[in-house]
């Protein structure tokens, strides 16, 4: 657990279309810090853009790519976007691999680590969702950056803010916590609830997405020279009110019948002065906070939860979308005594859940397999037995390798080799694979 100490640097490193974030701590139970990028001032958001100067392989990025003369360069924006897509890029007559551009800006922004003196060797990427294309692309941008660090893992938004929470002080968990987030495309909200019925206690995120305008939003990457002061000028009194009265009825609508004792109001749009009846109904009774940087630092937290679980984190579970909501195991003879063994517990990341094991089957020719849902519904805490059967197994002893993993959110895989019998029973070469739903 502790391979981790004070010399040594934890990043959370949130990765958006338009634009990138960077927090940091320096031990596992230290504070996460954003990197800014102007001395003195809150300005957390790095541009997610890229610049190519014409006839040359010079490469410029995030503000510096923003601000480069149009006549002389090639601006590459959306670089996400562009690695989802898959399509080659074609920037200046020659042909790039829309993954290594992203790998490029990844691994140039992370270069601004340079002015901590300490050594990353932890890095928690987060971002909005975690399908399987956007995981293939951000291993593969991992890989091409070729970074030296001792761990790096991916989680997404709502698991960043359910690790930010696990870092806040304890009254925070006595109620209900809401975040909006006001970005392009409208205002996402995520409702933090607990089940504390059970043991651990069971945490998830309800999430909803709403319309919304966006005049509140600054020019930002379109028009990055105008100032904060012309963005609140350029809202009339009509228009802020109108913004008021619609984010009133989200927030009723979201906080419902009561419950809620923390708000998190993050994305630049909540930065400017438009919120009076709504920031007045959000805060009766409630902790209202403000900002831009939580996901970043709740990837930060996420991993310093990985290293040295705190005490709310060995309390409770997160079973979020990307989580495994069941708990998988077999009934083995060990030692003599039939017992439980654990393949698979829930609140693993779907996409890293993995158990590879080697096992003697005495009589028979079937594996059976014990599941049990932990999530809030009416099988929870209910086992299953799935059996699995391994057609045409010859001897009465076999020696076999089985690995469990999961290809999809709610599908198990199964695959099982027979290894033979030592010098008893050479290998078949037998291969079975099975999977099963977990819903």
């Amino acid at each position: 657990m502790g391979f981790l100490n004070s010399d040594r640097l934890i990043v959370g490193y949130d990765l958006g279309n338009e634009y990138c974030q960077i927090s940091y701590a320096v031990s596992e139970d230290g504070e996460a810090q954003t990197l800014s990028q102007v001395a003195g001032a809150e300005v957390f958001n790095i541009p997610a853009a890229l610049y190519k100067r014409k006839g040359t392989n010079q490469w410029l990025w995030g503000r510096e790519a923003l601000r480069a003369d149009s006549e002389e360069g090639v601006l590459v924006e959306n670089l996400l976007s562009m690695a989802l897509g898959r399509e080659p890029v074609v920037i200046d007559g020659e042909s790039f691999d829309p993954v290594a551009l992203l790998a490029l800006f990844f691994k140039r922004s992370l270069g601004l680590l340079s002015q901590i003196s300490q050594k990353l060797t932890a890095l928690m990427i987060t971002c909005a969702t975690l399908e399987r294309g956007i995981l293939d692309v951000l291993s593969r941008m991992v890989e091409c950056a070729q970074l030296k660090a001792d761990r790096i893992a991916i989680q997404s938004y709502e698991e960043s803010f359910y690790s930010y929470m696990l870092r806040q002080p304890k009254e925070f968990w006595a109620s209900d916590s809401i975040l909006f987030d006001y970005r392009r495309g409208g205002v996402q909200a995520m409702r933090m609830e607990c089940n504390r019925r059970t043991t651990p206690i069971v945490a998830f995120v309800e999430e909803r997405r709403f319309d919304f305008p966006e005049d509140a939003l600054p020019g930002w990457g379109k028009d990055s020279t105008r100032g904060e002061e012309d963005v609140r000028a350029a809202l009339t009194c009509e228009k802020q009110q109108e913004l008021d009265a619609a984010f009133l009825r989200i927030a009723e609508e979201v906080c419902g019948e009561g419950g809620v004792g923390s708000v998190f109001l993050i994305g630049d749009g909540f930065a400017r002065d438009w919120m009076k009846e709504s920031l007045r109904f959000l805060c009766k009774g409630r902790r209202v906070f403000q900002g831009n940087n939580l996901f970043s630092k709740g990837a930060c937290c996420g991993m310093q939860e990985r290293i040295l679980p705190g005490e709310a984190g060995m309390a409770h579970v997160f079973l979020g979308k990307d989580k495994l909501k069941a708990n998988i195991g077999m009934r083995l003879l060990r030692q003599g005594e039939e017992s439980y063994y654990a393949l698979l517990d829930a609140g693993e990341n779907w996409y890293e859940a993995e158990h590879v094991m080697e096992l003697y089957i005495q009589e028979g020719n079937e594996l059976a397999l014990t599941i049990t849902p932990l999530a809030e519904s009416a099988a929870a805490g209910r086992s299953r037995l799935v059996r699995i059967a391994l057609e045409g197994l010859p001897g009465n002893v076999s020696r076999l390798w089985a690995r469990f993993f999961l290809k999809e959110e709610k599908r198990l895989s199964v695959e099982v080799k027979d290894l033979g019998f030592g010098g008893f029973r050479a290998s078949s070469g037998r291969v079975w694979k099975e999977e099963i739903e977990l819903d």
